[in-house]
């Protein structure tokens, strides 16, 4: 928790106020016992109206003095904790969406969700905790037992071996809740994982009547969450019976030895009556402090999964200026490509010894088996993840050499799953750049097929898109996706098997309006007929490059473009376009 206090210093001014109003608080709480001793000894024991008064009025202004100072120091807190919780959660989204697929895929969607929700949650209710009650229970415990000691030296023994008990019970406690707490949040994370892939895939789970099935698994990964919680509560719940035993032994004794001394060593009653409230408020500070050690046990645990995240480096950094390009060189470049998702040598490779080049204002088709690294390739390109050997350069300069900002204007992308975001068409076409016209959209929804649709709704481009855009289907989507890259005018267009759910008479038309444009195209494609014009095709199987030519040199020398062609096409049809190619 230490390495998160940094933002405290943003509240400087609360964290110290805050404090010192509680501290003045627990002095009017300490003069208490004293005031009510004094009535007793010299204004009841004495008949003394004057001093029950005068001892009454100062105990309502110390309670209402008492209040005003906690209110302060109540809203302080408040301020404070959310003000952490906010610029924490500000500066995790930030350093969450720096880190590349690499680092993101190893920690779990899910598992972030749960740290910038619930961690910080846990974070913020210690930052309010810590103002509130860190330096008051302490203090009215210190406190009691110097007030105690000036009293009587001999009693305030008592208080020394009931702190000592005390501390010895919490120690052991706070050591295993905090890895119980640790378990707890990472079935959190199961819970988490699970409820999104079910709210994402309801509409697969219900086409395929899996609801008892996900309906146990869930209940499976809450009963895990639920014995966790179960056993750090059970053993979290014998601090405040163990802490009252010891406390309820004092005061036993206090009254014992206390009374005895009454006559024999000329302690007075309202001096036993003062003991006792000292005590009492002991009891009370020590309950605060158990649940103190509750919430910062579940604080730690909850900082260490935090730091986690911010200890994670992005594997993919941009650099600082914009590299020299040679306007002679190719746009796309690999040199002996290789890369595996996961680290160590020995670790299988998705694609291996990858090379070709690809001219400006040309298209590549790739095409490829089921896993054969078509969209791992792309994904090297956009520099979503970096080679694990080799090179891969766009206009002469290596992909590692560019900013992120400049990669991204240069390459636009649409990924095979089509993602739309909550809000209107205009806001989806203009998220890379925030200077394209109504024009410029309108442009890339015709280029894309997709303007046709977009004029028929009633808002135009105001219209709603839903979140995952549910209300358009699956092609509609596609081609939106595809409006928006070509709106960000890229030198160099990506498109992931993009076009999986259009008819081929709208493929076609999109392939049609693609040639016109004067940009780089790399299409990824399961169909043969939607690459067989490009300039270049690339066969993988199995990571490796099995072939690169036209369509009809690939029909007549690469049999793994041929088989695949086959499936799709008759033996008389690839033989009379292996005559036009």
């Amino acid at each position: 928790m230490l390495r998160l206090a940094r933002y405290l210093k943003h509240f400087k001014l609360h964290v110290s106020l805050g404090p010192a109003c509680k501290l003045i608080e627990a002095i009017f709480e300490l003069i208490v016992p004293l005031v009510m001793a004094d009535i007793i000894d010299n204004g009841i024991a004495t008949g003394d109206e004057n001093i029950i008064w005068q001892g009454g009025l100062k105990l309502i202004i110390f309670a209402v003095c008492g209040l005003s100072f906690t209110l302060v120091c109540q809203y302080l807190a408040s301020v404070a904790s959310q003000g952490v919780g906010t610029l924490l959660r500000r500066d995790l989204y930030a350093h969450i969406n720096t880190l590349s697929y690499r680092e993101i895929d190893r920690l779990g969607t899910p598992a972030l969700v749960t740290r910038i929700a619930n961690d910080v949650n846990q974070v913020q209710t210690a930052v309010a905790m810590l103002i509130r009650l860190v330096i008051r229970a302490p203090f009215l415990v210190i406190g009691a037992t110097v007030m105690a000691m000036t009293i009587d030296l001999k009693l305030s023994l008592i208080f020394f071996g009931c702190m000592i008990a005390i501390v010895a019970i919490m120690y052991p406690i706070m050591v295993i809740t905090v890895k119980l707490f640790k378990r707890q949040q990472k079935s959190l994370d199961g819970i988490s994982r699970i409820t999104r892939e079910n709210l994402s895939g309801v509409r697969v789970v219900r086409a395929f009547s899996r609801q008892e099935y996900e309906k146990q698994r869930f209940e499976e990964t809450a009963e895990e969450y639920r014995k966790f919680a179960l056993k750090a509560g059970r053993i979290n719940a014998l601090l405040n019976p163990a802490i009252f035993v010891v406390v309820n032994v004092a005061y036993l004794l206090i009254v014992y030895f206390g009374g005895s001394m009454v006559s024999v060593d000329g302690l007075t009653q309202g001096q036993v009556i003062a003991l006792v409230n000292y005590m009492t408020q002991i009891s009370l500070a020590l309950v605060v402090v158990a649940n103190l050690v509750t919430i910062f046990t579940k604080a730690a645990a909850s900082s260490q999964r935090i730091n986690e995240v911010f200890d994670t480096k992005p594997s993919v950094v941009g650099a600082d200026s914009i590299p020299e390009t040679d306007e002679n060189a190719p746009a796309v470049e690999f040199r002996d490509v290789s890369f595996s998702y996961l680290d160590g040598e020995d670790a299988e490779k998705s694609l291996e010894n990858v090379t070709f080049s690809l001219g400006k204002g040309e298209v590549l088709g790739i095409i490829g088996g089921t896993g054969s690294g078509k969209s791992t390739l792309v994904n090297l390109l956009a520099r979503f993840y970096d080679a694990t050997q080799g090179s891969v350069l766009i206009n002469g300069a290596d992909v590692k050499s560019f900013p992120d900002k400049e990669l991204r204007r240069i390459i636009g992308i649409v990924p095979q799953k089509t993602e739309l975001l909550s809000g209107t068409i205009r806001e989806n076409m203009t998220m890379g750049r925030a200077d394209i016209t109504d024009e410029r959209i309108y442009a890339a929804l015709e280029t894309a097929q997709a303007k046709e649709f977009t004029d028929n709704l009633e808002d135009g481009l105001d219209a709603r898109i839903l979140q995952g855009g549910k209300n358009f289907s699956g092609g509609q989507k596609q081609r939106l996706a595809i409006a928006r890259a070509i709106a960000q005018s890229p030198e160099i267009l990506i498109l992931d098997d993009s076009s999986s759910a259009l008819d081929y008479a709208t493929d076609a038309a999109l392939r049609k309006a693609l040639r016109k444009l004067s940009m780089t195209c790399v299409i990824v494609s399961q169909r043969a007929n939607s690459i067989r014009h490009a300039d270049k095709i690339i066969v993988l199987d199995d990571g490796m490059v099995e072939g690169i030519g036209t369509h009809a040199q690939l029909l007549r020398e690469c049999e793994v473009y041929r088989e695949i062609c086959l499936t799709q096409y008759t033996e008389q049809e690839l033989l009379e376009q292996e005559k036009e190619g």
